[in-house]
């Protein structure tokens, strides 16, 4: 039985495969009209040569059927001869136009699946559809005979039969071998993209394994120096414009892109050129994933919506970030979560003395603590389950173990379960926050980082709202403290624990439909690694009081990035998958904003980190509203809590504001 097989993405051959394409062709030239071009060609001919051969045993074999065997008949003479050979040349040049338009010589027969088979079954019928118009218009007479339909229909399945039993049988014939030879690497023939230091580092490493069953053909280049010239023993063919050519004429399976630093622009044209070439992509990661400096082969992966939304690498002062970081003891709140374990990831390079990895979730906390313990950094690890708001387990805690470094990462992030759940985010992210922030000014704690969010300004939502009271909180205590409080400030980090790539993945899973709250809202994105870089290097340039806002690059609209989700699942937009509009849900926005006009905007000295201008309140009328809070959500009264909030930072937290905010920014758009 024949099992199916997507256009272009063959099944894999091995070394034992007699009918290898010469690879040794590419030490042979550095032109691009290579020997394996040359080889390719004749391989063509080759096939539409036997075809030649078996369209005419097929024609000649249903006039043979038709007759039973005998063409010349007392009376006839031999009028069914020469109709055979009037039609033979002209019934073979149809079929092999016919086989040439429907694609069927852009195959090996070693790969006929399915789809071959499919191409050759209309290029059979589409040649005996015209046959049977033709007769049935009477322009089929030879010798004042027309030309049988039986013969027609004789021809149509008996062509079919003799052009696919051959590719079948050497299809099979590669089965066995490949079941043969089972305990050999399945090869699969790759275009490498990039030919860099990253891409030397690639070939080097592929020749060195074989059993990752990987064969590099060629290299692409967009540096018009780098064309024609060699990389070891293989040729650079181009640039990237022909390698929708080179996928169809070097049978490629796979594309390599070993571009690490390439803008995500650059990223997107090449997958969008492997996606209609019908060829499987893979990528080397980037430089922000790359953060031990080693580019591996065991990490090349699928091309992902980070690759495309990421952007230029950060250029981090190490020194500065050691300073206040090497030797220490740091603590990282929500060391669990998605920032808050890859805080402690990027922590542990810094060498501190130790570090204490502080969440409520025992089983996400076990996982980082299982992770950390297999890096060879000599860090003390001390996993801690406990409660932010328990403020004499925080003091407990701060008095055994005298934590220099603060991260608190530890909150409540989603908009829509915190509008149902206000008193649990005043609790948490309000009083968590108080609480981790006092007692390390109690304790002198030297640096204090507050992981804060783009949703606290302007606040149209419950969270965004205890955001902004969180860095209002630690804006007041760097005034009355030692302790170097500073708050930084971004939005989505793509892909982390709860936001909507991983639901729209289970909805795409599921059949769909994949749900957009509104076509024209946008969000601002950031990579989770590189966001965690710039918390750090925030840090160090804290002196106390500072709102750092990180550089966000431009907004992106959730509906392409939903679009993009599902074309990379191998799905259409709006056929396979519906995507369907389900309207803002209370507290979010059309779009997001990072300062507040009061705040304004300064440069550092980093490209990529900003600081806004302290707006903080006194510190008698927060402490007076922060209790006032506090009592308002001892009796769970949500409605007071909610006047509370719109008073302390403004905002529209209110039902009858937020629908006046949102009209607002519909016509901002």
């Amino acid at each position: 039985m024949i099992s199916p097989q997507p256009p272009g993405n063959h099944p894999q051959t091995n070394p034992g495969d007699s009918t290898k394409l010469l690879e040794s062709a590419f030490i042979a030239s550095t032109e691009v009209e290579s020997p394996w071009l040359a080889r390719i060609r004749w391989m063509r001919i080759l096939q539409i040569f036997l075809d030649a051969l078996l369209t005419s045993i097929s024609f000649c074999g249903a006039f043979m059927i038709r007759f039973d065997g005998r063409l010349v008949e007392p009376g006839q003479g031999f009028t069914y001869v020469h109709q055979l050979l009037w039609l033979l040349p002209i019934v073979v040049t149809l079929r092999l136009s016919a086989n040439w338009i429907c694609g069927v010589y852009r195959r090996l027969w070693r790969y006929t699946g399915l789809t071959e088979v499919m191409e050759l079954g209309l290029a059979v019928l589409s040649v005996s559809t015209i046959l049977y118009i033709t007769r049935a218009l009477g322009w089929l007479a030879i010798d004042n005979n027309q030309l049988s339909f039986g013969i027609i229909s004789i021809d149509c399945g008996l062509c079919f039969i003799i052009l696919t039993g051959p590719r079948v049988l050497r299809r099979l014939q590669t089965e066995h071998n490949q079941r043969r030879h089972w305990r050999q690497p399945v090869r699969r023939r790759a275009l490498l993209v990039g030919a860099g230091d990253a891409g030397q580092l690639v070939l080097r490493e592929l020749s060195q394994r074989s059993d990752l069953g990987v064969d590099v053909i060629g290299l692409l280049d967009d540096d018009p120096s780098k064309v024609k010239k060699r990389m070891g023993n293989l040729t650079i063919f181009g640039t990237t414009k022909e390698l929708p050519r080179l996928v169809e004429d070097l049978f490629i399976d796979q594309v390599i892109i070993a571009m690490p630093s390439a803008p995500p622009a650059e990223i997107r044209r090449i997958v969008d050129m492997c996606r209609k070439a019908e060829v499987e992509t893979r990528i080397l990661p980037g430089l922000f994933e790359l953060i031990n400096g080693r580019v591996s082969v065991s990490q090349l992966r699928e091309v992902s919506l980070e690759d495309l939304l990421g952007r230029e690498p950060v250029k981090l002062d190490s020194a500065s970030i050691a300073n206040y970081i090497e030797g220490r003891c740091v603590l990282v709140t929500g060391a669990g979560g998605s920032i808050g374990s890859e805080l402690c990831r990027q922590i542990m390079r810094y060498q501190p003395a130790k570090m204490l990895l502080l969440g409520k979730g025992e089983n996400s906390i076990f996982a980082i603590h299982q992770e950390l313990k297999g890096r060879p950094e000599p860090v003390t690890l001390v996993p801690i389950i406990a409660d932010i708001r328990d403020h004499q387990r925080i003091v407990s805690i701060f008095d055994k173990h005298e934590p220099q470094v603060v991260f608190h990462a530890a909150a409540h992030k989603h908009v829509p379960l915190m509008e149902a759940n206000v008193t649990e985010a005043i609790n948490n992210n309000v009083g968590g926050t108080r609480n981790i922030a006092e007692v390390s000014a109690e304790f002198g704690v030297e640096a204090f980082v507050l992981v804060s969010s783009d949703k606290a300004v302007n606040p149209t939502s419950v969270m965004g709202a205890t955001k902004r009271i969180a860095e209002l909180i630690v804006q007041d205590l760097a005034r009355r403290s030692k302790t170097k409080y500073v708050a930084v400030r971004f939005g989505n980090v793509l892909a982390s624990r709860g936001s909507v790539i991983p639901m729209w993945k289970q909805q795409i899973a599921g059949g769909g439909p994949v749900t957009v709250t509104h076509p024209e809202a946008t969000r601002y994105f950031m990579l989770i690694p590189e966001a965690v870089q710039l918390i750090l290097q925030a840090g160090a340039l804290g002196q106390g009081g500072e709102i750092f806002v990180l550089d966000m690059g431009k907004p992106v609209k959730i509906l392409d990035l939903a679009n993009d989700l599902i074309k990379f699942s191998g799905l259409r937009p709006g056929q396979d998958i519906e995507i369907k509009f389900i309207g803002l849900r209370p507290g979010e926005k059309l779009y997001e904003e990072l300062l507040t006009k009061a705040e304004g905007l300064t440069k550092t000295v980093y490209e990529k980190i900003f600081v806004g201008q302290p707006q903080p309140l006194d510190s008698n009328v927060l402490a007076a509203a922060l209790n006032g809070l506090s009592k308002n959500a001892q009796h769970d009264d949500e409605s007071a809590i909610r006047k509370a909030l719109h008073q302390l930072v403004g905002g529209s937290l209110l039902p009858e504001t937020f629908s006046v905010e949102l009209e607002h920014q519909r016509e901002g758009l």
